[in-house]
């Protein structure tokens, strides 16, 4: 398991696997307001869910971070369902700067939470190697290529529903992030730890 290309393919395997389609989930409430013209912000405001979930899950693997999974379980549909609200509670006017900043540390802040969730998986694929630092960079970059695989799907869907079928937007938003907040709360009863 040294091999820094096969921490690539492990990542990219458990970020896209369907059985742990919880992460996959936020990431479709995270697009669900996005256009494919707004691709490049979507693009970074991945990556800092991605820079989020890299320094929990560097920081659990070392043992700085330790809190009972049974929370990180259940905080991770939590965050699928504060992004689902959040979309179709926000307003579109306003300063677009300000609120894309606001989504950046908030899709920052939830990638600490789950890169929590990651690191228990993580860990397991360790099995005793002295440097995390390659495996760490290597499972990092594979998720990282199966989240923008799994963006690039949801905004080609998205691009088909608005802009081929003609959905209107407002309603592609409700739907999407109504969807992705009916799991999330279905996820939250399965995970309570009380």
């Amino acid at each position: 398991m040294g091999s820094f290309d096969l921490y690539i393919k492990l990542g990219f395997e458990h970020i896209s696997d369907l059985a742990g389609f919880d992460h996959i989930l936020f990431l479709v409430a995270l697009c669900a307001v996005y256009r494919i013209e707004q691709f490049k912000s979507l693009l970074i405001l991945v990556t800092a869910f991605t820079v989020g979930h890299s320094v929990t899950l560097g920081l659990s693997s070392i043992g700085t971070i330790n809190i009972p999974s049974q929370i990180i379980e259940f905080l991770i549909p939590t965050t699928i369902l504060i992004t689902a609200l959040h979309n179709v509670m926000s307003h579109s006017s306003g300063d677009t700067h300000s609120r894309m900043t606001k989504n950046y540390i908030v899709a920052l802040f939830f990638g600490f939470i789950h890169g929590m969730g990651f690191s228990n998986f993580f860990k397991a694929l360790l099995m005793g190697d002295d440097s995390i630092l390659m495996p760490l960079l290597g499972f990092n970059i594979g998720l990282e290529l199966g989240q923008l695989m799994i963006v690039a799907v949801i905004i080609g869907l998205a691009y088909v529903f608005l802009n081929v079928i003609k959905v209107k937007y407002r309603d592609w938003n409700v739907f999407i992030s109504g969807a992705a907040a009916g799991l999330a709360i279905y996820l939250m009863f399965e995970t309570k730890f009380w």
